[in-house]
């Protein structure tokens, strides 16, 4: 490490580091920084992703699939199942190899990369970040930076120490935990997702196949469901009925926020990505392509305000109207479709997976299924309009 860089990044996810290497691209000396030992790990995701998406943004590797998908199943509470035309092709990756890679093709830009490297807090003059202070190996030191970008999830500190308000209200955090579990008996080409008050109050439960008999089963409730009972509580009983003699590879837990962007994710000489700026998907909880997307525009605003001269916020202002056009609008509409569907009952989960049965399955498609939910149901429609007025 040196004592100055043009850029530091924090956290080494797929947003810090498609930043780190859009920002080396741009001819910006860039510094990333992450706290674990290793990138990649631990892997706090279901790694899904759609096809199309991961090809929108990157050349797709095939050391990255861990399995195909090309269906997908929607369970309703009382096990009534349909199966949607998805339109396309879903790969469940490897994200500890996926991960790393994006991190290497930083570093072959140009970014120096350290792991074992907590920040713990910013340098700054009057007021202003202009780099960080951070332990690595038992050493203590302050790198000096014109701009820094927050890319430490959904914990993060650096926006908090910024003064941002990265607050997120506990109706919009889902609580999340899931188990890779081995001696499943799973479709190794079909993803599910199952619904309801009894199985994750607020959200809902995947089960991701990543190959024969192994597959990431978890789910995410509602914030202020887990007062009542733990997010780990509805995993246990779902396994417990589904495949009780199943081994557990791994388990991991955490928050997703499940809102729009937040409100402001620039300051002068900083700038916040991913989940650090609240850029997930509100309805799916999906954020590794939208992470992608922002960090790829957020260090190519921050590389050219470097060589302008301007890093105000002002000048990094750039990169918010950029998400916004690229991305951020499609997750206000998906915040406002959750706010309708978390407002309906198991009941009326059951009579809409009942009439979708009816339909043929070249038919029925996502918008097929949401058409024909308000049309069968006209109470539905006065529910949604109430949300989205």
């Amino acid at each position: 490490m040196r004592e100055a860089y043009d850029i530091i990044i924090v956290g080494a996810g797929p947003a810090g580091s498609t930043a780190a290497k859009h920002a080396a691209d741009g001819g910006a000396s860039v510094l990333l920084l992450e706290k674990d030992r290793e990138i990649g790990i631990p892997v706090r995701c279901a790694e899904g992703v759609s096809k199309l998406g991961l090809k929108s943004v990157l050349e797709i590797q095939d050391r990255w699939i861990a399995q195909v998908i090309t269906g997908a199943r929607l369970v309703a509470p009382n096990g009534t199942s349909v199966e949607p035309n998805a339109g396309g092709i879903g790969f469940i990756l490897h994200r500890k190899i996926f991960d790393a890679d994006l991190a290497a093709m930083a570093a072959e830009s140009g970014a120096d990369i350290v792991t074992k490297a907590y920040v713990h807090g910013l340098r700054t003059e009057r007021g202003i970040p202009t780099g960080v202070c951070l332990r690595h190996l038992g050493k203590d030191m302050e790198i000096k930076a014109s701009v820094i970008i927050g890319a430490d999830g959904i914990e993060s500190r650096v926006g908090r120490w910024a003064g941002l308000n990265t607050v997120t209200p506990l109706k919009h955090i889902d609580t999340c935990v899931q188990m890779t579990l081995a001696g499943i008996d799973v479709d190794p080409e079909t993803v599910e997702f199952h619904f309801g008050s009894r199985i994750a109050p607020g959200g809902y439960l995947w089960v991701f196949p990543k190959g024969s008999g192994i597959a990431n089963v978890g789910l995410g409730i509602a914030g202020t469901a887990s007062r009542n009972r733990k997010a780990i509580d509805y995993l246990n009983a779902f396994i417990e009925r589904r495949c009780p003699r199943a081994a557990i590879l791994t388990m991991v837990a955490g928050g997703v926020p499940t809102m729009p962007t937040m409100d402001t994710i620039v300051q002068d000489g900083l700038m916040l990505v991913g989940d650090a700026a609240h850029q997930i998907n509100p309805l799916s909880g999906g954020g590794i392509l939208n992470a992608v997307i922002a960090g790829r525009i957020a260090g190519g605003v921050a590389a050219g305000a470097i060589r302008s001269g301007d890093v105000s916020a002002k000048r990094l202002s750039e990169y918010p109207k950029s998400w916004e056009k690229a991305q951020g609008l499609s997750n206000q509409r998906a915040f406002r479709i959750k706010n309708v569907v978390t407002q309906l009952s198991d009941d009326n989960l059951n009579k809409i997976a009942e009439i979708l049965q009816e339909v043929p399955a070249e038919k029925c498609t996502i918008f097929r299924i949401m058409e024909t939910a308000l049309r069968k149901h006209p109470k539905l429609i006065l529910e949604a309009a109430k949300i989205f007025a």
